[in-house]
């Protein structure tokens, strides 16, 4: 798959996937926004998707508006039980793609079922845990779905107290869940690399998009805020799933970042972008990786998949 150098004002869309005929690819939470544009795009290219969704009926719902090969598994994120359920189940098929999409925003202070920070725990070490248990199926590539929120909050990951226990802020928690999907992709691809892995690992964010994940916000002023950008300055979940899509099939090196071209990286065509400092930090992704590890009790596995 080449890569396509669409720059400034370039017109890269869905309609200019590869064909995909033959692979499979998992996304977590395509039931609706995002993860279903993606998913829908992905399965019009000839891939067989499955929508990994917490509840089966409107993910089967969704799969019923994918035109294209599709089927629906039940995850849970905010669960690990039902993370290693789903991973026990694979059953050894080759798996192309692995997108990390799914997560909740700005959400009043909850715990997972295992205990941690709900965005934390959701945004994050479910994926962390999910990612390491594929791994050795995995053929190509993983898209972890981050956020520019990465810089807000703290700009930092709180080692001591990853669940926040009496320092809790929903833009704090966000922020943190978000800036440790950059540092999960940089020592992720960094352990493939030193594996001798042709595996790569990548992120993506989707700019302002107005999908249901804003639905979910902690107050009413949050959500009146969110409800304002979403109809002056968002763009759809349509063009908000391309930095993905483009993340997922073009030859980008690993530990690529890709978002929007246009101003703030809001809105606009898809294309490679920058991070914060503590986001490029590889000590810090180091320690979080071993975190991450203690906390889940997944390791990357012993042997790493070097197909490509």
């Amino acid at each position: 798959m080449a890569i396509d150098k669409t720059g400034k004002n370039g017109t890269w869309n869905a309609a200019r996937l590869p064909d995909l005929t033959g692979r499979t690819a998992v996304v977590t939470g395509a039931n609706s926004g995002i993860g279903l544009t993606a998913a829908t795009a992905l399965a019009g290219a000839g891939a067989h998707v499955v929508l990994a969704v917490r509840d089966p009926r409107r993910g089967e719902a969704a799969a019923r508006t994918v035109n294209g090969s599709a089927e629906v598994r039940r995850l849970d994120l905010a669960d690990l039980s039902s993370v290693r359920e789903f991973a026990a189940a694979w059953e050894g098929r080759p798996l192309d793609l692995l997108i990390n999409n799914a997560g909740v925003m700005m959400i009043p202070q909850q715990r997972t079922a295992d205990g941690f920070e709900m965005q934390f725990g959701t945004n994050h070490l479910g994926h962390f845990a999910l990612t390491n248990l594929l791994l050795p199926y995995i053929t190509d590539r993983v898209v972890t779905v981050s956020s520019g929120a990465h810089r807000m909050g703290d700009g930092k990951i709180h080692f001591d107290d990853p669940n926040l226990t009496g320092n809790y802020g929903p833009v704090r928690a966000y922020a943190q869940s978000k800036l440790a999907n950059l540092l999960f992709t940089l020592e992720l691809q960094r352990r493939l690399a030193e594996s001798g892995s042709r595996v790569r690992a990548l992120a993506a964010h989707p700019g302002y998009a107005a999908t249901n994940l804003q639905s979910h916000a902690s107050s009413r002023a949050a959500l009146l805020f969110m409800k304002i950008g979403n109809r002056f300055f968002a763009q759809d979940d349509r063009a908000g799933a391309l930095p993905t899509l483009y993340a997922a099939t073009q030859d980008l090196p690993g530990a690529s970042y890709v978002g929007p071209d246009g101003r703030g990286e809001m809105k606009g065509a898809p294309t490679l972008v920058g991070r914060s400092t503590a986001a490029s930090d590889p000590a810090a992704a180091r320690r979080l990786w071993t975190t991450s590890e203690e906390l889940t009790g997944v390791r990357f596995p012993q042997e790493a998949p070097v197909a490509g």
